[in-house]
């Protein structure tokens, strides 16, 4: 039972933090609703622990009114045991700078990631806790003499996350799960400013496991986000439809 104090205690710490900071003086917030359309895939090699990682986000404002983001993560994993997984690779993602923005104001990032998850099972609830570091190179982007958006070189900006996912049989048929989770992020290094905390998500959804295939979940996001000037905070709701799968190769 402590466990799951600690757990409950950390998810609305991390989000009153979030919801404090934009309410402190001389701040802002601003809402938008997205939909995030999601596929993660973990797919072990043969049986010596290797396996490979990739999962493709297409972010959108609404349902589909305009795109909001797309985000290519391939990588690397290595299971120590059953417990315990390493993992590392690199990411793509490419951010629309938002409505009134100038044409081609798309923001470019490159990315590398490392990440250490650990898994453990507390009755018939079983927890994912991930620990992840990322070395971001995000693109600069000013206006032309047109008006465009023009790349102009990059910042190099260090992040922690810390994710803590909790899934929950319903009932007594384990194709039925409450799937939830809390993650933080906080920036780090020479250029962090204005933005030390820089998003929290929280999430809830139903998951539905379909066998060998892998598992459908269909949830609620609510992201908060300091913009990097340390004077906005993103409220965004977002509707998530994710797929996971775990089917190996070369098995």
């Amino acid at each position: 039972m402590l466990r799951y104090l600690l757990v409950a205690a950390f998810a609305v710490t991390s989000l009153g933090d979030g919801v404090a900071a934009a309410q402190s003086e001389g701040r802002t917030s601003v809402t938008d609703y997205r939909s995030w359309y999601m596929y993660f895939g973990d797919h072990p090699i043969g049986d010596g622990g290797w396996g490979v990682h990739f999962d493709g986000q297409f972010r959108v404002h609404g349902l589909g009114d305009s795109r909001s983001q797309t985000l290519l993560r391939p990588g690397i994993n290595f299971d120590l045991n059953d417990t315990v997984q390493f993992s590392g690779g690199y990411a793509y993602i490419d951010t629309s700078a938002g409505e009134g923005s100038a044409p081609g104001f798309n923001v470019p990032e490159n990315r590398l990631w490392e990440q250490l998850i650990l898994w453990q099972r507390l009755g018939r609830t079983g927890l994912v806790h991930r620990y992840r570091l990322e070395q971001r190179f995000v693109g600069n982007k000013v206006p032309n003499d047109v008006g465009e958006g023009t790349l102009d070189g990059h910042t190099y900006r260090n992040r922690f996350r810390y994710f803590l996912k909790a899934s929950i049989p319903i009932g007594t048929d384990t194709r039925y799960s409450a799937q939830l989770y809390n993650e933080l992020m906080i920036n780090f290094g020479k250029n962090v400013q204005n933005n030390f905390f820089d998003q929290n998500r929280s999430y809830a959804a139903f998951g539905i496991n379909m066998g060998r295939a892998g598992r459908l979940e269909l949830g609620y996001l609510l992201q908060l986000v300091q913009q990097g000037s340390g004077s906005v905070i993103e409220y965004n709701h977002a509707l998530q439809i994710g797929f996971f799968s775990t089917v190996p190769i070369g098995r």
